[in-house]
């Protein structure tokens, strides 16, 4: 392969991984936005010095991954999410009856801070830089179920105010898409018990070291890139965490 790109695949990988995590940093470093089409397929074989049959099976995972679409007739582009499959592909909070449903939004706290050593380790960053960190409580058909405590790096999200967090219009992954370019499309989740402390106890209406589900969360944007790290605490009463949908396919 031609480019010189750096990638994370192993060595020896097969051609078409190589060239689809080529394509991955050239979306990560911004080459090609959210709704762009991206170069036609001869233009990229010629680029990473491929036959056009490798190409397209890079192009075809990237498809299946949701991370590109094809258009018939008009080419290839990268992915917009929409609100509907996005949201309900990362919230995974639903009443234990199944009932899904958007939630009611409060931020409750915001700031600008050097990143903790949690932050820094999760995120990649390095000593002394900055993230926002900012609170949430989150409410589903009027029950008060989840605070989230999150810290984006700045440096990925320069500017981002309070106001513009309390205002955006739609979901916040939809909000990091519009107003910074950031797409998240994977997340690694860890999920424990933990006791709610005196500030979740508050915000969820429960009583100081009741157990809560605690789910951490690193979200990932082209390439493995770390965009947000956030610890989820959920009130279980009557909600629980869905792990995947009822008859999913789970890869052997």
């Amino acid at each position: 392969m031609k480019n010189t790109t750096t990638t994370t695949v192993p060595l020896g990988s097969p051609l078409y991984a190589q060239v689809k995590q080529a394509v991955l940093a050239a979306l990560a470093r911004g080459e090609w936005k959210q709704g762009e089409a991206v170069p036609p397929e001869k233009t990229l074989a010629e680029r990473f010095g491929v036959s056009i049959g490798t190409l397209r099976k890079a192009i075809d995972e990237l498809a299946a991954e949701n991370i590109l679409v094809r258009h018939q007739g008009r080419g290839t582009y990268v992915a917009v999410h929409t609100r509907n499959h996005h949201f309900f592909k990362f919230f995974r909070i639903v009443r234990q009856d199944g009932h899904k449903s958007y939630p009611a939004t409060r931020l409750v706290r915001f700031r600008r801070v050097r990143a903790n050593a949690a932050a820094r380790e999760y995120l990649s960053l390095p000593a002394g830089a900055y993230v926002f960190e900012f609170t949430n409580v989150l409410s589903l058909n009027g029950d008060v179920v989840m605070v989230d405590d999150i810290s984006v790096p700045e440096a990925r999200f320069p500017g981002m105010t309070e106001q513009q967090l309390r205002e955006r219009p739609s979901t916040l992954y939809a909000f990091y898409q519009d107003m910074f370019g950031v797409n998240v499309i994977a997340t690694d989740e860890r999920l424990r018990v933990c006791p709610a402390d005196a500030a979740h106890a508050g915000w969820l209406g429960v009583a100081e070291h009741t157990p809560l589900l605690e789910i951490r969360r690193v979200a990932f944007s082209y390439n493995r890139q770390p965009v947000e790290w956030r610890i989820s605490r959920v009130n279980t009463q009557a909600y629980e965490y869905l792990g995947q949908e009822p008859g999913a396919a789970v890869a052997g």
